[in-house]
């Protein structure tokens, strides 16, 4: 079968099945520099390694698209290392979570703590076209710097309110000046479980020795490559996605003012306590499914 311009537009099953192979083989196994290939590419080594005498990139592109090969893409992924150190942190969170009602019962909180830094002030070079029927709000994508502004973060994993402060550096200083405004705020609690990723304000030597020094402040980190496991991240995620993805603003100060304004906010209308359901049990039984050596394993009560 052939086409008006004598290159065939029919290929027989083999023919296909060497197109989808050198299309999963590395290009460097044919001599080349290339990191991955694209149609055109593909095409020309195809001829060259004489699979068909000739063929349009197009048809090339409907053969792999036709077996769900996609070379143009590539994604991500993070290796899990599930270690006794892992799993020894991990199982000081989740115990937290699953006695959450208990801790608060007993007068212990559990406060999750995050932050977003360097939060740019941004302005629109021209203003939003707002929704209209028949058209999606539209958003000029030229844009003007006016500074940076870190939010950090307090989350009562009990009833999911927060709090919010606009610190001007990322820095042990600012970090605990906020844990002491926490603090302050639980002065009557037994206990404050502090849970934090492994940022550099929080394993600052200067943050260890102040929780040192306030025995009822009870720092908890997550693993590393971990930070899932604080609930503040998810609790960013969803304030981000309400006030902060189609937020203009001609200056910093008017991000900050904004900031201000929008958490007290987020507790009125949407704050409530995150559905974890991930527990240490399931956990080990994942950390086994991959095959790791857990040294560590018990359902005890963390201390």
């Amino acid at each position: 079968m052939g086409s008006g311009t004598g290159v065939r537009s029919f290929f027989p099953p083999l023919e296909r099945v060497q197109i989808e192979r050198i299309a999963c083989t590395d290009p460097t196994a044919y001599g080349l520099q290339l990191t991955h290939w694209d149609c055109r590419s593909l095409q020309q080594v195809v001829v060259e390694q004489v699979v068909v005498d000739a063929i349009p990139y197009t048809t090339v592109a409907r053969i792999l698209a036709e077996a769900s090969l996609q070379p143009h893409r590539s994604r991500y992924w993070k290796t899990a290392t599930i270690e006794a150190e892992f799993t020894a942190l991990a199982a000081k969170v989740l115990w937290c979570y699953e006695r959450v009602e208990w801790l608060h019962q007993r007068g212990e909180v559990v406060i999750c703590l995050d932050e977003k830094p360097n939060l740019q002030a941004l302005s629109r070079a021209v203003p939003r076209q707002p929704l209209q029927p028949g058209q999606i709000e539209r958003r000029e994508f030229e844009y003007k710097r006016h500074g940076t502004v870190t939010f950090l973060v307090a989350f009562n994993v009990y009833d999911g309110t927060m709090w919010g402060w606009c610190v001007e550096k990322n820095d042990h200083e600012h970090f605990l000046w906020c844990v002491r405004q926490v603090e302050r705020r639980y002065r009557r609690a037994r206990r404050v479980h502090l849970i934090m990723d492994n940022g550099a304000s929080h394993i600052d030597h200067h943050t260890k020795a102040y929780f040192a020094a306030h025995p009822h402040l009870r720092a908890l980190y997550t693993p590393a490559h971990a930070s899932w496991l604080n609930q503040a991240e998810l609790l960013l995620r969803a304030f981000t996605d309400k006030y902060l993805d189609r937020f203009d603003c001609e200056s910093r100060q008017q991000l900050i003012d904004h900031l201000n304004a929008s958490w007290p906010e987020y507790n009125k209308r949407f704050a409530h306590p995150f559905t974890w359901s991930w527990t240490r049990r399931q956990m080990y039984a994942w950390a086994e499914k991959k095959g790791a050596t857990i040294c560590t394993k018990t359902y005890a009560t963390v201390h």
